[in-house]
């Protein structure tokens, strides 16, 4: 009965999977004494799998703690990852600036940026901040619109109507701007009460005072204070802290909505629908308690990661007081004491029974269902597409297995010049961004000619060589170790696998199916390239753009796929997804290349002192707009140098 933490890797010794149990024992041999009673995906992962290993820890928080760093660490494909969806918008202060700047962002969180959100509607977002600009004049322009008042000495329209206190044009201090932040910043984290109180007393004593211009003004920003929260509705008693969480689930998929409600008001609000995890279910609490003891390490332990990398927030901002759930875990003390020592003090983890957060909990759970329901209608995001599409791949391609791991390689260039490639991951159907890869062609490029089937077989051939020199290099290190004395089973190092860390060596992976873009020609190129270096377990196919066909090696006629298939539809993403990652690089390699060449024509101009004016300007368009006596303060450049880029740049 000890409890511990395990990981499930395939034949690449790839982790796929991390979980962690009370009891190791009666754990794993939950997946091995009827596979064919498991779920579907617990099923795939079980087969998939290769070998299995495990880690004893002393007690249940330690083994929370340890599978939430693996899974995080490893990224493992059958583990459910509960990524923040970066289409919510969020009200972002970037306090690691002089000036913070405040504005409405989508995408990943950054070091030194305080976040407020997400929000559901990104108008709903404007229209909060445009009223509390009134009271809180802060800066919201970009650094370009920025620094350019600061050089003609005259603030934006915001600062002439007083929704912008116009530090770039010195009108307030930097420490008076970030005052005004940070005021912004206590009022949006739930400390409206004193801020309203605040402007209340100083509207009075302005009246007393006989200043009824200030006391107006301070009449209308307590107004607007009020306005802006009515928008947030109140849904819980005054000062209440609480996440409530609610799922929605399906043979195949689970929805999750959270509330963040912070002093009695729904500050925030966001979710995810992903599919269901790998995992067995722990009999003690089901499948929802299971479902809430994933959700829970992976999101609280990402939030306070995020917090303190950011080094904006603190981790009691991230963790509320009081976390409610559909139903309790079976380990439920044990999360509710790690979620204490994340936020740093204690953490209530309860199911509500009745009154406003019943209510509250009823309509988290209307939401979670209606995010499913909405998900089932798209396409790409539906796993049993997936499935079908990959099965559809394996039948008319008559592979031995469903291609899980699918790469594809695209050309780009313009009349052979600036000649680049590109190199995408799908896994499971889906794209892998961080096992994307571009090239550069250097045959195709010094021939200066367009040679797609060249540049097809260069591509395979970098790509290939790095897989067998890692598996050379994992060979040999096996070898000496065994000379050494080591035994086979203490032995960690496998192809595509760091011994010292366990994890893979950059892109050491085989794909099932390797997809160029194009038709015989290249996919041949492609096919004798994995002859030459001994490859014999990837298959190739091409995917011709003019007729959609699919191009086998060594076969005279192509596989013509169903235009309306799942199959098709996903070798479509694929090569589509390769040629924007294609265009991408080709474009800003030929930027560059375009950057330096008009440069390379002004005498005596070296490429130290070229970078240098660039840097200072930051574009060849900017440069091109200054004059002889801007290009002179560039250190190193002068006045006979300066008149020279003017006249290369400009024609004269």
């Amino acid at each position: 009965m000890e409890p511990g933490v395990y990981k499930f890797r395939d034949a690449h010794r790839r982790v796929i999977y991390v979980g962690k149990a009370k009891s190791l024992r009666s754990r794993l041999n939950s997946y091995f004494a009827d596979v064919a009673g498991l779920h579907p995906r617990t099923r795939q992962m079980v087969t998939t799998a290769a070998s299995v290993e495990w880690t004893v820890v002393s007690t249940e928080v330690e083994a929370l703690q340890l599978e939430y760093n693996w899974i995080k660490e490893f990224d493992p494909r059958f583990n459910v990852r509960y990524r923040d969806d970066k289409s919510y918008p969020v009200l972002a202060v970037t306090l690691n600036e002089e000036f913070p700047r405040l504005f409405v962002y989508r995408g990943a969180r950054k070091k030194g940026v305080r976040y407020f959100g997400p929000y559901a509607h990104a108008w709903a977002i404007r229209e909060t901040l445009d009223l509390l600009l009134r009271v809180f004049p802060a800066r919201t322009c970009s650094a370009g619109v920025f620094k350019r008042h600061s050089q003609i000495g005259r603030p934006c329209l915001l600062g002439y109507i007083d929704k912008c206190s116009a530090p770039c044009v010195g009108r307030v201090s930097a420490a008076e701007h970030r005052d005004i932040v940070e005021d912004f910043c206590d009022f949006l984290a739930g400390r409206t009460d004193r801020m309203v109180r605040d402007l209340e007393r100083r509207m009075h004593t302005a009246s007393d005072e006989l200043d009824f211009e200030t006391a107006a003004r301070l009449r209308d920003d307590v107004q607007a204070l009020r306005r802006a929260l009515e928008k947030q509705a109140v849904v819980l008693g005054t000062g209440t802290d609480a996440d409530v969480i609610a799922f929605a689930t399906d043979e195949l998929e689970v929805a999750v909505q959270i509330f963040h409600v912070r002093d009695g008001r729904v500050r925030g609000q966001r979710g995810w629908v992903v599919d269901k995890s790998g995992d067995a279910v722990d009999d003690a609490a089901g499948e929802t308690g299971a479902l809430v003891e994933q959700f829970l390490t992976q999101f609280y332990g990402e939030q306070v990661s995020v917090a303190e990398q950011s080094a904006a927030e603190q981790p009691a901002a991230v963790v509320p007081r009081e976390v409610l759930v559909p139903e309790l875990p079976a380990d439920a003390a044990q999360i509710q004491q790690w979620l204490s020592n994340l936020r740093g003090s204690a953490v209530q983890l309860r199911v509500p029974q009745r009154g406003d957060k019943k209510a509250l909990a009823e309509t988290v759970q209307r939401n979670a269902l209606e995010a499913l329901a909405q998900h089932k209608l798209k396409r790409a995001g539906d796993l049993t597409s997936r499935s079908a599409a990959l099965q559809d791949i394996q039948d008319a391609l008559e592979l031995d297995s469903a291609p899980l791991r699918i790469e594809c390689v695209d050309i780009s260039h313009v009349q052979g010049t600036d000649v680049v490639a590109s190199l995408v991951v799908f896994e499971d159907g889906l794209p892998r961004k961080s096992e994307y890869r571009h090239y550069a062609i250097k045959e195709a490029a010094g021939e200066g000619r367009s040679d797609d089937v060249g540049s097809i077989a260069e591509v395979t051939r970098r790509r290939f060589q790095r897989l067998r020199r890692d598996r050379d290099e994992a060979e040999r290190e096996v070898l000496a170790k065994l000379d050494s004395g080591a035994e086979p089973e203490d032995l960690l190092s496998r192809p595509g696998i760091d011994p010292d860390t366990g994890r893979p060596r950059k892109f050491s992976y085989p794909p099932n199916l390797y997809v160029v873009d194009g038709g015989s020609p290249q996919v041949a190129a492609a096919a004798e390239v994995l002859d030459e270096l001994g490859i014999t377990d990837v298959a190739v196919i091409g995917l011709a753009k003019r007729l959609e066909e699919v191009w086998v090696p060594g076969e005279p006629d192509p596989v013509i796929m169903p235009r309306n298939s799942e199959a098709l539809f996903l070798l479509q993403r694929v090569r589509d997804e390769a040629h924007r990652f294609a265009i991408t690089f080709h474009r800003s390699k030929r930027s560059r290349r375009m950057t330096a060449s008009a440069l390379d024509a002004v005498p005596g101009l070296g490429a130290a002192r070229r970078t240098a004016l660039v840097t200072h300007f930051g574009s060849v368009a900017k440069l091109k707009q200054a004059t002889v006596e801007q290009i002179t303060e560039v250190p190193g450049i002068g006045v006979a140098t300066a008149k020279a880029v003017v006249a290369a740049l400009r024609g004269e």
